[in-house]
């Protein structure tokens, strides 16, 4: 699907349904009514200045926070009913952190299989076998039987890609997925993000780059203060924002 039929489509396909989300840390009002709407197969990218709440919405979409108020639909599913079966909900929406958080007793096999037997209950083969499949899509077949710390921070980052897509989510979430990582061990994480993207993975990313934002994302949200000021396809949001705070954030970026 083009760009522009993603947007199209928008309202008709929508897979994540957050409506008028609020989170309060005690008297901090992180979120103040955000709503997001994403269409299936569609890109996503959240920018905006550090305390804005973009980490904190993600962690809303599949309820490692919970809101203080609001909806959230994630492919049909009410994430805040009490009768939704959380753990089995969230199967749906893979998540990548900043941190890997990789078992360093486990080799990248190990990490990518455990999941897959211990939450979806399939036998050891067929859990090796279609975690091999998710590391080859993230070119780490040949690095099956390594353990973490034989494999670079880029690798490692990418073995956690490889472990949300084997659970075969219809949404994945990205966190800072570059941050904790060296600059010359980015572009492999990147690349395969876009091949996700490629693929028509549906993905929303919390990051700083901004050159994949503008390459890759079929719409650019902005946020601060805890609200969307913004969104729109990434050529208008960095070329011509309508949002003063949003110009004063693309100035600010353009600088460095």
């Amino acid at each position: 699907m083009s760009r522009t039929a993603a947007r199209a489509g928008q309202v008709a396909e929508a897979i994540v349904q957050a409506r008028g989300i609020h989170k309060h840390f005690g008297h901090l009002h992180v979120l103040r009514g955000v709503d997001l709407v994403v269409a299936e197969r569609e890109l996503v990218f959240v920018i905006g200045p550090s305390g804005s709440g973009k980490s904190t919405l993600l962690r809303c979409l599949n309820r490692l926070e919970e809101p203080s108020g609001g909806t959230i639909l994630v492919d049909g599913i009410d994430m805040l009913d009490r009768r939704t079966d959380i753990n089995r909900a969230r199967q749906r929406i893979g998540m990548v952190f900043q941190s890997f958080n990789l078992y360093p007793h486990m080799t990248a096999l190990g990490n990518v299989s455990l999941a897959l037997r211990k939450v979806q209950g399939l036998d050891r083969a067929a859990a090796e076998a279609r975690a091999r499949a998710a590391l080859g899509r993230v070119h780490l077949d040949d690095r099956a039987g390594h353990y973490p710390g034989q494999l670079s921070g880029g690798q490692q980052q990418r073995v956690a890609i490889a472990r949300a897509i084997a659970l075969e989510p219809r949404v994945m979430l990205f966190d800072e997925p570059t941050s904790a990582l060296d600059p010359e061990l980015v572009g492999g994480v990147l690349a395969a993000m876009r091949e996700l993207r490629e693929d028509g993975m549906t993905m929303v990313v919390v990051s700083h780059e901004m050159g994949f934002a503008k390459a890759a994302a079929d719409r650019v949200v902005f946020m601060a203060d805890g609200l969307i000021v913004e969104e729109g396809p990434p050529e208008a949001l960095f070329g011509n924002p309508r949002q003063e705070r949003t110009r004063a954030f693309i100035r600010q970026i353009d600088r460095h």
